[in-house]
């Protein structure tokens, strides 16, 4: 089963990473936010990628055609130019870096994969968010309802401090708790081919018309994860990650 990855945005409420970089290759603990989508996805027994490029997508290109070296030592004969790769991780990826262009809006882009999308039923996720989430039972969720798409549905981390009051005074303070009020989409999908069928072109946002229709017709399900998501809208949540990961506990990384 394939995986789609959406890294294809401008990243305009992170400026202050992306005007240099996609916002998929922002890194977290010294690897692309991409990297670690991806392992969390391989993990789970998902090794085939398809990434929808667009801003900068010639820097994704570039770290995937050097991604064997970057993770090997290397010995290099100056004198011939000759380079042995030794060692290094060996990354069970198949990745397909297709570019969907640089306006082309989120629909727009898994419409434009569709010569890619070759099996009933693909994953679909966004660059630039990590969870702790059971793909496998993701998937067997969908499988089981027989519907055409179907959405992870997460609690909103909470963007200020929470205080329990008794009148006037402050009784507990809870630093920003991990889970919000209600239900949001948490970006991590699984779908029928059929959808392609529910977005009509480039300018289409997969966020509107398709989930909308595909909601009013009865076709979407939702997955509950009550676990930990976190996405990187901001350098705030950037910095957020990057702590978490320097402290030895990232909740998204189940992989070994």
């Amino acid at each position: 089963m394939k995986t789609v990855i959406l890294a294809g945005g401008l990243g305009t409420r992170l400026t202050e990473e992306t005007q240099l970089r996609p916002k998929p290759m922002v890194e977290v603990g010294g690897h692309p936010m991409l990297w670690h989508i991806m392992n969390i996805y391989a993990h789970h027994g998902f090794h085939e990628f398809i990434v929808a490029l667009g801003y900068k997508g010639d820097q994704i290109k570039d770290y995937f055609l050097n991604f064997h070296t970057r993770n090997a030592n290397l010995g290099i004969d100056l004198a011939s130019g000759q380079v042995k790769v030794r060692g290094g991780s060996q990354t069970p990826w198949k990745v397909e870096l297709v570019d969907t262009g640089l306006a082309t809006q989120t629909g727009g882009r898994i419409k434009r994969l569709m010569d890619w999308l070759d099996e009933d039923v693909f994953l679909l996720t966004y660059g630039d968010g990590v969870a702790d989430l059971d793909l496998q039972a993701l998937v067997a969720f969908h499988r089981s309802h027989g519907k055409l798409a179907t959405v992870t549905a997460v609690r909103p981390p909470a963007r200020f401090g929470g205080l329990v009051l008794n009148g006037d005074s402050v009784m507990q303070f809870l630093e920003k708790p991990q889970a919000g009020d209600g239900w949001i989409n948490g970006g991590f999908f699984v779908l029928n081919r059929r959808v392609l069928e529910f977005i009509d072109g480039d300018s289409t946002l997969w966020e509107r018309e398709p989930l909308e229709r595909l909601a009013e017709q009865g076709q979407l399900q939702a997955y509950r994860h009550e676990g930990f998501w976190q996405p990187m809208d901001t350098l705030r949540e950037r910095n957020l990650l990057e702590d978490m990961w320097a402290s030895g506990h990232a909740p998204w990384k189940v992989w070994p």
